[in-house]
């Protein structure tokens, strides 16, 4: 995966912000069709494919999209757990892979589980929304910087959107660090 050979290459960091993609979409999820204006989602979906796998990653034939917001709460919340990191890759999977609803709580605590986090906790978690303003801030962070999707890579005002492949990202690395000076 591209970020991850970043990791391994360069001394970068990354910290999710997370991004209103289709908040008003309802807990049981919406069929993919009714986001295109005429209802034909193959095109979209071949170009999907093609970028996850241009980028070394998986991608399920999904039907839905799903409210991702307990999702985000989630991962916000496991960042500051201990082994919280994978996270993110293993809510990916879920979605994208395996084409579960994000939005069902007993999906979200087989993802916390898998991660190795506390089950009973990231129960409390969820049904507590103790992580509800902490997304909302990143919610209103990613509007005034003006994110239309994800993921977008951003640095001192430079932006990359979109699954793209290490090439890609590799150039936007090393203009970081060429423009501090590394």
């Amino acid at each position: 995966m591209s970020t991850e050979k970043l990791r391994e290459a360069y001394p970068v960091r990354f910290r999710h912000v997370h991004f209103p993609l289709h908040p008003e979409t309802p807990p049981r999820g919406k069929l993919l069709a009714e986001l295109f204006a005429e209802g034909d989602i193959e095109p979209a979906r071949r170009r999907m494919a093609g970028l996850m796998a241009e980028a070394g990653l998986e991608y399920g034939i999904r039907t839905h999209t799903y409210n991702s917001r307990l999702a985000q709460e989630l991962a916000s919340w496991a960042v500051d757990q201990e082994a919280g990191e994978s996270i993110h890759l293993l809510l990916y999977r879920t979605y994208f892979v395996d084409c579960a609803n994000i939005a069902e709580l007993d999906v979200l605590l087989a993802a916390a589980e898998a991660a190795g986090l506390d089950r009973q906790q990231a129960r409390r978690v969820l049904l507590e929304r103790e992580y509800q303003a902490a997304v909302d801030a990143d919610w209103d962070r990613s509007r005034n910087l003006g994110i239309t999707g994800v993921p977008t890579f951003y640095h001192d005002g430079l932006v990359v959107v979109g699954c793209q492949p290490f090439p890609i990202l590799e150039r936007f690395v090393l203009h970081l660090l060429a423009k501090r000076g590394a």
